[in-house]
């Protein structure tokens, strides 16, 4: 493995491989050391699982850990520009320096919610993966969180969720529009596994065409399906899985006003009980805020899987990182 940005990317066998192996490391497994080597992590948007999960990880493998995250140079992802704006440094200078200091980077960058058409480029993501020269693993992106995503698989498999069950990724209320990356990642994954896959959302809240157009190809391929729907009661029906997220509006990208006044009627997408069947398990990614997204009643209850999820990010990534360092 070369690299870590997108979980679809990987042939199905590998991805299966590093559930696996996951799962192993859950249950005791000794990792595969890999002393002397060195991991760099540079977080330019926040972090409290990923980074903790990480540094976790890092220890359990003997590798050096070399931490960025504030106090760096502002960077320009841009090529051929002009700098003569806040950035002082370019991504070719920063990745091809940190890929002389470290043996694998990881990169958490966030979509600017500003510009759709930039954010569809994963400029940051893939100024690393063009100018470091070592192998980039991606903590969440503009467009992808595969951390998550192989996390949310291994979770699956212990929970013993059916490889062809029914996943429901929902939007939920929030009062700001947030990065698609978490339900892009979600969506590919629960087609690549072979689920029977809904995209519950109101009118105005689809996921990027490509990204639907992916999710389509890999459930066809896996023997899973993929339905679009906003009729909660009926998507909702028969699901072993209901994943909770809230995303920004394609049609509202930089605009905040026309985002809010999409939303303004739609406090009722908070999951509660009721949509939960007798058989569903409750995803979330974290964080959440409670009782605006997610009801307490369901965080706290015998069907919420979050904390699960949480702890499968430092059983995956070490996974993960075991495969790179190999």
């Amino acid at each position: 493995m070369n690299g870590f940005y997108h979980l679809s990317q990987l042939p199905l066998p590998e991805v299966e491989a590093l559930a696996a192996r996951a799962l192993e490391l859950r249950s005791g497994a000794a990792p595969r050391r890999s002393p002397g080597r060195a991991l760099g992590l540079l977080f330019l948007s926040p972090s409290l699982r990923t980074q903790a999960s990480f540094q976790r990880a890092a220890g359990r493998l003997g590798l050096e850990l070399v931490a960025l995250q504030g106090g760096i140079y502002g960077l320009e992802w841009q090529e051929g520009t002009v700098m003569d704006g806040e950035a002082a440094e370019h991504v070719r200078e920063a990745a091809g320096v940190l890929g002389r200091y470290v043996d694998v980077l990881a990169v958490r960058a966030f979509a600017s919610m500003q510009d759709l058409h930039s954010d569809l480029q994963d400029p940051v993501l893939n100024g690393f993966r063009a100018h470091a020269g070592i192998p980039i693993v991606n903590m969440e992106s503009a467009l992808w969180h595969p951390c998550q995503a192989l996390a949310d698989w291994v979770t699956l498999e212990q929970l013993g969720v059916p490889r062809h069950g029914k996943l429901v990724l929902s939007w939920a209320y929030h009062f700001k529009s947030l990065p698609h990356a978490v339900a892009n990642s979600t969506l590919t994954m629960a087609a690549l596994r072979g689920m029977q896959v809904v995209l519950l959302r109101p009118e105005g809240y689809d996921l990027h065409p490509e990204v639907i157009a992916e999710a389509r190809a890999l459930a066809a391929a896996s023997g899973g399906a993929l339905e679009i729907r906003s009729d909660r009661a009926g998507a909702l029906r028969g699901a072993d899985v209901v994943y909770a997220k809230s995303w920004g509006s394609l049609g509202c990208w930089g605009d905040g006003s026309r985002e809010l006044a999409l939303r303004a009627g739609l406090r009722d997408w908070m999951v509660t009980p009721e949509w939960l069947g007798p058989r569903a398990r409750f995803f979330h990614c974290l964080p959440v805020r409670r009782n605006l997204k997610v009801a307490d009643a369901v965080l706290d209850g015998p069907s919420s899987a979050v904390l699960e999820q949480a702890e499968n990010r430092l059983h995956a990534q070490t996974a993960v990182l075991e495969a790179l360092y190999a």
